[in-house]
């Protein structure tokens, strides 16, 4: 779907005049183009109480998100044909992670020995036993992972398919923050990581995912070594133009040694996906 085409377009306000105590908003004919919460009216000095209770519901659906445990069998089921690793960051619960993000940036001491366990015997270990490791966070929308890690992934994988990644088994991260990514990475001795996560949930979108991509991953490295894709959902950026600037910024990555600031997207869009239905109003 493209990003500008809304799932649930906003429900139409009642016409103003006669039998109406809503005074709308001459500029209503706009709510087409956006999700965002303009030319809602009024009723008096207030908001009238179909947006109040709109507002109160998305309010409740970010809350929700945040706090919804991912389903990590479901998750393995739905990535059946790949080989996954369940692994848990050193926030016990949640409460603690989100009262902790330091440790969610870290794996837990179970966690590390199944990696460790993973290792061949260190005369036949080679420097780098994979290109890529592909690491997936609940963050904070377990919801985003649940709706749009499994039909990523699969794009992403035929788009890289041809190209001999050495890819590591996917690893499921619970209690996890982006950083966590770095040392999977580095335990199972990839040479890229790319980190899809749940994304903090906005008041339009509880389930937005993210994608982080960092060259030669090592525990420690800041943001400034990773590059970002964000709004990764059918209601925001498509799954087929994620993968497309993706797999450019992988591409580039593994070509100049590098990621973050050093790598920028100078991806134009796909050629060969469809462009979006309508223009952006503020440009024609």
């Amino acid at each position: 779907m493209p990003p500008n085409d809304l799932p649930h377009p906003p429900a139409p306000l009642p016409p103003a005049g006669e039998g109406s105590t809503v005074i709308a908003n001459p500029w209503a004919a706009l709510r087409q183009f956006t999700a965002a919460r303009i030319a809602l009216g009024r009723a008096g000095v207030s908001l009238p109480t179909d947006a109040h209770l709109a507002f109160q519901l998305a309010h409740a659906k970010a809350r929700d998100a945040v706090h919804l445990a991912l389903d990590v069998p479901a998750l393995q089921a739905v990535l059946s044909g790949h080989q996954t690793l369940a692994l848990h960051s050193a926030a016990a619960d949640r409460n603690i992670y989100l009262q902790r993000p330091d440790l969610g940036r870290r794996l837990d001491a179970a966690s590390r020995q199944a990696l460790l366990a993973l290792k061949p015997s260190a005369q036949a270990q080679p420097a780098w036993r994979y290109d890529l490791a592909l690491v997936v966070v609940d963050g904070l929308s377990a919801l985003a992972i649940e709706q749009n890690a499994a039909p990523f992934l699969a794009i992403l994988q035929r788009r890289i398919a041809a190209e001999n990644w050495a890819i590591a088994p996917i690893c499921i991260v619970r209690q996890g923050r982006v950083a966590v990514g770095d040392e999977v990475a580095e335990l199972l001795g990839a040479k890229a990581v790319v980190v899809l996560i749940g994304e903090r949930p906005g008041l339009s979108a509880p389930d937005s995912m993210g994608l982080y991509l960092t060259w030669m991953p090592r525990v420690g490295l800041t943001d400034a070594s990773r590059n970002c894709i964000s709004n990764v959902r059918p209601a925001g950026l498509r799954y087929e133009e994620a993968a497309y600037k993706l797999h450019y910024l992988l591409s580039q990555a593994r070509r100049r040694q590098l990621s973050g600031v050093g790598l920028k997207d100078e991806t134009a869009g796909d050629p060969g996906l469809p462009a979006a239905p309508h223009k952006n109003f503020l440009l024609e």
